[in-house]
């Protein structure tokens, strides 16, 4: 399984170069609006601990485990996601798991989690399976034609499909496009925040929506809210992630969730779900572009555990180095590049001193780089997941899906979701990027490629399991 690797695992270019010092605010303004990656300076990568006033903040940014976990477990309780999410979010996707707090956040967390226990994402397995190999087919013409495909477009377009059936099964079927069209105007909406919520203005001052990002919205509403009464009225629905959710009950109360927290959480997993996926499918087949010899292991072992049969929900278990390659693909590429918590009361982390009122962010983005903690952080190496590795290392070094009580409800199902999709792909092709075409990570709510991502299809042949 050991290649040889370049010592930077991309092109130049394709992520920003660190600023080599701090810039005035409407430069840091003017950056954080088009790349949130282009805001750190050199020291960011290396630093554990650094504090700037910008206007009416004071942001703490922490880049140590023994840190980051004070914040998100032994002193959790005085770290609260704050207004600026909510700010951003709950304009479209009201009050839910991800940004809530306290009492209420306890006891969605209680209702949700069952639904995503292992046992029901096997029943997701088969969706999965039958979208990844219904995509592949579809590329057989592209790829005969030798015709360039956006992958970051085509993961976006298959992942939302997985979602969108695991959530409403059949229900859906015929509104998918419409629902993938109002689903991505929204996303573009809320990938770039209003400036008004970047500088931390209150609420009450009035922002902007495009007529496009409403209309999109009363889509989706319209189109849940109906799915939803028409559950309601039916006793026996089926058995998807909807149905699991209609269902529960919190253990403490019995009560359900309301019309509108199903529509919240439906939208909140929708959009989240179905975007962090793709993202990690399309930075994991950059890379493997990138490293032949990485490649040949991923092929060796879905051939070998695969054969000719169809992938089921078993096999996950038995491709550890399927799982390998995403997850070194998410350390250097991580969908959540960063998030913020704000401090209730003064507090010390380190011998730092983080003041009440201040947003602390933490980057997975800089953590996953940072060479204090990476031996030769830049390459991409899978060998870096083995168990024994995993081990040694300190949990919080690696958080694609954040940590703590609050890490990531569908993390199960996202992995699961990204090793059957990367899984069925590379029994069918190898993918190549497109000569000319320009590459550039651009960090929004989420770790993007700003071009897409052009690449050509090259079949395997004949590679067990590639019926075409």
């Amino acid at each position: 399984m050991t290649a040889v690797h370049p010592a930077v695992a991309y092109e130049p270019g394709v992520v920003p170069e660190p600023l080599a010092e701090r810039v005035n605010l409407i430069q840091f303004l003017r950056l954080l609006r088009d790349n949130q990656l282009s805001v750190y300076t050199r020291d960011s990568f290396v630093a554990d601990f650094s504090e700037v006033r910008l206007l009416f903040h004071n942001f703490v940014l922490l880049n140590e485990p023994d840190f980051i976990e004070h914040i998100l477990v032994t002193n959790r309780q005085n770290y609260v996601k704050g207004h600026l999410a909510r700010q951003i979010l709950e304009w479209a996707l009201g009050n839910n798991l991800v940004i809530s707090e306290g009492d209420f956040w306890r006891r969605q967390r209680r209702i949700m989690a069952p639904a995503f226990h292992h046992q029901h994402l096997a029943q997701a397995a088969h969706v999965m399976v039958r979208r990844a190999r219904q995509r592949i087919e579809r590329w057989r013409t592209p790829c005969e034609r030798g015709e360039r495909l956006d992958i970051a477009h085509e993961m976006m377009s298959l992942t939302m499909e997985i979602v969108a059936e695991a959530l409403f099964s059949s229900q859906i079927a015929n509104s998918i496009d419409e629902l993938g069209r109002a689903m991505t105007t929204l996303l573009a909406s809320l990938g770039t925040p209003n400036p008004l919520d970047l500088l931390g203005l209150p609420a009450w001052i009035p922002r902007w929506r495009s007529h496009r990002t409403r209309s999109a919205l009363a889509r989706l509403d319209r189109m849940v809210y109906g799915i939803i009464a028409s559950r309601r009225a039916t006793q026996h629905g089926p058995e998807d992630l909807l149905g699991l959710l209609l269902a529960a009950r919190d253990d403490e109360t019995g009560e359900g969730m309301t019309d509108r927290q199903l529509r919240n959480e439906v939208l909140t997993f929708f959009s989240a779900g179905h975007e962090t996926t793709a993202l990690a499918l399309t930075w994991t087949l950059y890379l493997l572009s990138r490293h032949p010899g990485i490649e040949r292991a991923l092929h060796d072992e879905v051939d070998r555990v695969l054969g000719e049969g169809e992938t089921t929900f078993a096999d996950v278990q038995a491709l550890p180095y399927t799982r390998m390659v995403i997850q070194e693909a998410m350390r250097l590429f991580p969908p959540g590049h960063a998030f913020n918590r704000v401090a209730v009361a003064d507090d010390e982390v380190g011998g730092h001193a983080i003041r009440a009122g201040s947003v602390v962010t933490i980057s997975p983005y800089l953590t996953h780089r940072n060479p204090r903690l990476w031996e030769d952080p830049l390459r991409f190496d899978p060998e870096r997941f083995t168990p024994d590795r995993v081990k040694a290392r300190h949990r919080f070094a690696y958080l694609p899906f954040g940590g703590g009580p609050r890490i990531c409800i569908g993390r199960g199902f996202a992995m699961m979701e990204a090793c059957m999709v990367l899984a069925t792909i590379a029994r069918a092709y190898r993918l190549r990027m497109a000569p000319g075409h320009r590459l550039e990570a651009q960090g929004g709510i989420t770790l993007r490629p700003r071009y897409g991502l052009r690449m050509t299809l090259e079949p395997r042949s004949p590679g067990p399991g590639v019926a075409f």
